[in-house]
């Protein structure tokens, strides 16, 4: 996108007047409400802190872009303003911002503020532009900098254009890079300038792949892979490897490709990388993060559960609203086990949940085997999955079930599966060590047919022995959850409860929730899962008590402080605990033993009413779906208050 064509002139601001945070965004929020671009300040403004609350957008250098796509927008708009004494804006570099930029996108906009924010960090991180703006004191010569600045980038991309061409055909060495940060925003094309520059100082091309917001730039051709001497991979996510295969490879975070550039690019023309071989990526990639072993089974376990939480979420929601339709409409006494399919439009909503419901298990073995041992691990994973989930005919035969010495159904459910996901990639990465002897011949063979063959079959077998165990353990512990009631109810809501307020968004945290969403797939027919209404009632009480605190004890924070208070009030009642992290880490004594009090009592609450949730996520949304929602409501505000008086107690007055 051209920024010139969202800058609005009309909105700028030359001299704001605010010297902390709030007051700024206050002036420039008030400006586009103003101008007709916001309709509703608060509506906006909630955006806005909202998203300050995860990260503060101040870049550094004197910079800051705020920004939210929002329902109170009207139109893509992009607000320029300048602060003469500077403010303190908790910029990542602690230093005083000067320079801001209000990104307002309309709901449906895609992601015109994140093309907005790569945009303006590629013009921004231009030597001596952010000068000009400071030096601006007019709409027109603010939009005439960004004109002056778009044709010197018009002129670098002609010349990168052109770089291309004479890579073909130059003696010059030839480097190849890609680059990549979280967001695909501000490094990404930084890093991509500094390994450009610094190889023209070298007398050496480097072509630059970006893996920014807006997709892949500049994509790397197979003829100069080919022809380079090696790769460069500045990078904080994943980015395509496999293409690599057989080159000098460097893998660093992208901060080393804009402080580190002579360096790397140095490595890669003295010959000191390692050659890089794709079917050992998922091997080379363990060990270059040099993970622990507790951090390894974590960063599987979460890669498997982030992209299990769609189905669970999206399938359990619709099976919950299947048995609330019937419980609306009305059921016969004597059809109460239909309950949740007896009417049509039920039956419907339970089909769908129940088709997305099915797909939760494959997808986390999937995922876990991917995170292990890339393609064939997910493939195997899935197939661990699906058995963990259904069981087999031929696994029941083979063991016995048949003759009676073992149920039907050997299945094992959410544990299962869990182990599964790390059978399977443990599996193929034993194969992979066991056919690394094979002729460099049969290296294709190996790949498309040899490991994915083997490694199901030997996962799928391997499956039907751990079913067994597994399958004993889901069904006790199934029958203990459901038998749950008076003090064993209540201590487990009180540990899950605890847990969440942890970390608020952790690896505990997200123990608890796991563990509980595993149990809601066995107890959705019979009403809902404990464990769930503990675990998100209590994930509901740090970002309330956040807002209690701020309320109560208003001297005790600051301005800024209390109106993230009032955000919290959103995140709370969404289920987002994270929205208390900020407050959280702010003072942690104080805080996080507040935060476990408050949440440990909502979830010991709830075990000794014995409340049942058939959803697994949706806070207040979700609240019909509650066996008892007065009670529920109840229990998370008196979760709220506890936390929220003991943290202002505790807290040090400002001074």
């Amino acid at each position: 996108m051209k920024i010139q064509d969202v800058l609005n002139k009309n909105v700028m601001l030359f001299d704001l007047q605010a010297t902390d945070k709030e007051g700024v965004i206050n002036e420039m929020v008030q400006s586009l409400v103003d101008n007709g671009v916001v309709t509703d300040f608060e509506t906006f403004k909630t955006g806005i802190m909202n998203r300050e609350a995860q990260t503060s957008t101040g870049l550094g250098d004197g910079i800051a872009m705020p920004h939210s796509k929002n329902e109170a927008v009207k139109e893509a708009t992009v607000l320029f303003a300048k602060s003469n004494k500077g403010v303190d804006y908790a910029s990542l570099d602690g230093q005083p911002t000067d320079l801001f930029f209000m990104i307002a996108a309309p709901e449906g906009a895609n992601d015109t503020h994140l093309a907005a924010l790569a945009e303006l960090s590629k013009y921004l991180m231009k030597p001596g532009f952010a000068d000009k703006l400071r030096q601006a004191s007019t709409p027109e010569q603010v939009i005439a900098a960004f004109d002056a600045e778009e044709q010197v980038a018009a002129a670098e991309e002609a010349k990168k254009a052109e770089a291309v061409k004479e890579a073909a055909t130059s003696d010059k060495p030839l480097i190849v890079a890609v680059t990549a940060c979280t967001t695909g925003i501000a490094h990404t094309y930084m890093a991509e300038e500094a390994l450009i520059k610094k190889g023209e100082e070298m007398g050496v091309t480097v072509r630059v792949e970006t893996n920014g917001a807006s997709g892949v730039g500049n994509r790397l051709t197979a003829e100069e892979i080919a022809k380079a001497e090696g790769v460069i991979i500045a990078a904080d996510k994943a980015v395509e490897t496999a293409r690599f295969d057989g080159k000098k490879l460097i893998s660093k975070p992208v901060a080393a490709g804009i402080r580190q550039t002579e360096e790397l690019i140095q490595t890669i023309l003295d010959g000191k990388a390692d050659v890089f071989h794709a079917e050992n990526a998922a091997e080379a990639s363990a060990s270059q993060e040099k993970l622990s072993l507790g951090g390894a089974f974590y960063k599987h376990l979460m890669s498997g559960v982030s992209q299990m939480l769609p189905f669970v979420i999206g399938g359990g929601i619709l099976i919950a609203l299947a048995f609330l339709i019937d419980q609306i409409l009305g059921v016969p006494q004597d059809q109460l086990s239909q309950l949740g399919s007896y009417h049509e439009l039920a039956a419907q909503f339970k089909t769908i949940g129940g088709a997305a419901f099915g797909f939760m298990l494959p997808v986390l073995a999937g995922y876990i085997g991917f995170s292990i041992a890339e393609k064939p691990g997910f493939v195997a994973g899935f197939v661990a999955g699906s058995i963990a989930s259904s069981g087999s005919a031929f696994g029941n035969i083979a063991f016995g079930a048949a003759k009676g010495e073992l149920p039907a159904a050997v299945s094992s459910g959410f544990l299962g599966a869990l182990v599964g996901g790390f059978l399977a990639g443990g599996v193929v990465l034993f194969l992979r060590k066991a056919l690394a002897g094979l002729p460099r011949s049969l290296e294709g063979i190996r790949s498309i047919l040899l490991l994915p063959l083997l490694g199901v079959g030997l996962t799928g077998f391997l499956m039907f022995l751990i079913n067994i165990p597994m399958s004993a353990i889901n069904t006790g512990l199934n029958n203990f959850l459901s038998s749950l009631s008076g003090s064993s109810a209540v201590l487990l809501g009180l540990l899950v409860g605890g847990m969440m307020a942890v970390d608020m968004g952790g690896p505990v945290n997200k123990a608890a929730y796991v563990f509980a969403t595993g149990t809601l797939a066995e107890s959705v027919a019979s009403g809902g899962s404990i464990v769930m209404a503990a675990v998100m009632a209590a994930g509901m009480v740090p970002p309330l008590a956040v807002f209690v605190a701020t309320v109560l004890f208003k001297d005790k924070f600051t301005q800024e402080e209390r109106d993230s208070g009032l955000t919290n009030i959103v995140m709370g009642l969404s289920f987002i605990t994270e929205g208390a992290i900020p407050f959280g880490a702010a003072d942690p004594a104080r805080a996080i033993p507040s935060f476990i009090a408050g949440s440990a009592l909502t979830g010991a609450l709830v075990g000794l009413a014995g409340l049942k949730l058939m959803a697994p996520h949706g806070g207040i949304f979700v609240i019909a779906l509650t066996s008892n929602p007065l009670l529920y409501i109840l229990f998370v505000l008196i979760g709220a208050v506890v936390s929220g008086i003991l943290f202002g107690l505790l807290r040090k007055p400002k001074n």
